[in-house]
């Protein structure tokens, strides 16, 4: 067997590469492991041992558990940490508002479900007005904004609105029914204090003939966008989003280090990372929390940490309900597991602020936000805050990609190779300085993501439906 141990401290190393007992990406146990004693990967804790395991064994699900206390309590030990400044660059849309796009597009936004199909046909027939320099026009339906109460309507119109001021978006078409709770009316309000003049609101139950009333808009919008030329931009301008799914035991190896190193280097040119899923933050929160650059954004990342417990534990569902089946059978056994893999796409950078889900970015450097560890709503929540692109790394593979252009990064050669339809960098043949390159030729227009024409939204739901 060919095995990597990870961390001096841990008691299991990695199997790599396929043949023997063991699978690829799971865990041999390099020291005996008494019953009750604690597993440890990357230095940290990943669980007790149920059985005694000798050296040689195979660690998995069948003699380790969990040990997630869910009355757990934080302390905030701050670990300074600082970034040598670097200055770089990539070609890009210059916005009047003094945000950056990587893409030029147009995007027709539903705020409702109903008039999905007003949307879809508007984004079929402006598909002859696609050309030069406009990128795209992107219809991006959703089955909400009729009777969502409470929570969940802000949530989708916040959501919606932070897609409209993406920088990606030249210009935005809103599409309303006009007997929605999601309205126009609300949409516009939320908007206003933005002054934006790349937007157009069609009510469809006020004009006599919504598609023609819409092609209208459109043929207007895509006039100007083609007007538009990529600039050379700083990369202090760039926000990227970052993301894991279907992780295996690879992501914490190859895929979610390099993500961290590229994050590292964004945030040391000034631009920002934005890190979400929360759940998947359990069992590795106190690392994050050290890593918060004040008091004042301790509490508000432990807060959120909490809060999440609370949506577990009040709906009945402990908090190491995780990992997936997907992941089980790529080698990760337990919460703790995963998400000390998982938080490595966050780098070494001091985290600056915690935003809620909705929020959008507000201050350079890395910042958490709150959000399920759901792809594609996770993935559409970091969109809404203003990150321009999501580096999204996977052990298992996933065709899906968000309304921004989305970098699949796989954590093993052969899901690269056996998907190569899907992945647009291996992380296990890569080093993360020609992961860097890739991202920002693709922030520039020159390598497009494999997933560009593939545009989904999705929304984070709890509360009631009329």
């Amino acid at each position: 067997m060919s095995l990597r141990v990870i961390d001096p401290r841990d008691n299991v190393a990695v199997q790599l590469g396929e043949g023997g007992p063991v699978p690829a990406g799971h865990k041999v146990a390099q020291a005996p492991i008494r019953r009750g004693e604690l597993v440890i990967k990357y230095g940290e804790a990943i669980g007790r041992a149920t059985q005694d395991i000798a050296p040689g064994e195979w660690v998995h699900t069948h003699n380790l558990k969990s040990h997630l206390d869910e009355a757990a309590e934080y302390h905030y030990h701050p670990r300074p940490c600082s970034l040598p400044r670097q200055e770089d660059w990539f070609l890009g849309y210059h916005r009047p508002w003094g945000e950056a796009g990587i893409r030029n597009e147009i995007y027709i936004l539903p705020t409702v479900g109903c008039v999905n199909p007003i949307c879809q046909r508007l984004e079929r027939e402006a598909q002859s007005l696609v050309g030069g320099s406009l990128d795209g026009i992107f219809a991006l339906p959703h089955q909400f904004g009729c009777s969502q109460l409470g929570e969940d309507g802000d949530n989708i119109r916040r959501l919606l609105c932070g897609a409209a001021l993406n920088p990606n978006a030249s210009f935005v078409l809103f599409v309303g029914l006009g007997c929605e709770n999601n309205s126009l009316a609300g949409i516009r309000r939320e908007l206003e204090p933005f002054h934006r003049d790349n937007l157009a609101f069609l009510n469809c139950q006020d004009v006599e003939n919504e598609l023609e009333t819409g092609m209208e808009l459109l043929r207007g919008f895509a006039e100007r966008a083609k007007a538009l030329r990529r600039e050379r931009v700083p990369l202090s301008q760039l926000r990227v989003g970052l993301k894991c799914g279907g992780s295996d035991g690879y992501s914490g190896l190859t895929a979610n280090p390099l993500v961290g190193a590229v994050a590292d280097r964004v945030v040391a040119a000034g631009g920002s990372a934005l890190l979400t899923e929360v759940p998947e933050m359990f069992g590795a929160e106190q690392l994050l929390m050290d890593r918060c650059a004040s008091q004042e954004v301790f509490e508000a990342y432990r807060d959120m940490i909490l809060r999440f417990r609370r949506y577990y534990t009040d709906n009945g569902f402990p908090v190491y309900e995780n990992p997936s089946p997907g992941n089980k059978a790529g080698g990760i056994t337990t919460l703790e597991e995963k998400s000390l893999g998982c938080v490595k796409k966050g780098g070494s950078s001091p985290i600056v602020d915690v935003l809620p889900y909705g929020g959008r970015l507000r201050k350079p450097g890395l910042s958490v936000l709150e959000g399920p560890g759901n792809d594609l709503i996770s993935s559409t929540a970091l969109g809404a805050a203003g990150c321009q692109l999501v580096l999204f790394t996977t052990g298992r593979g996933t065709p899906f990609s968000t309304f921004v252009p989305t970098v699949k990064i796989a954590s093993n050669s052969p899901l690269a190779q056996r998907k190569h339809q899907w992945i647009d960098f291996d992380a296990a043949s890569g080093s993360a300085e020609a992961l860097y390159q890739f991202i920002r030729q693709t922030a520039s227009g020159e390598s497009p993501c494999k997933g560009e024409s593939l545009r989904e939204i999705a929304f984070h739901k709890t509360g009631v439906t009329l």
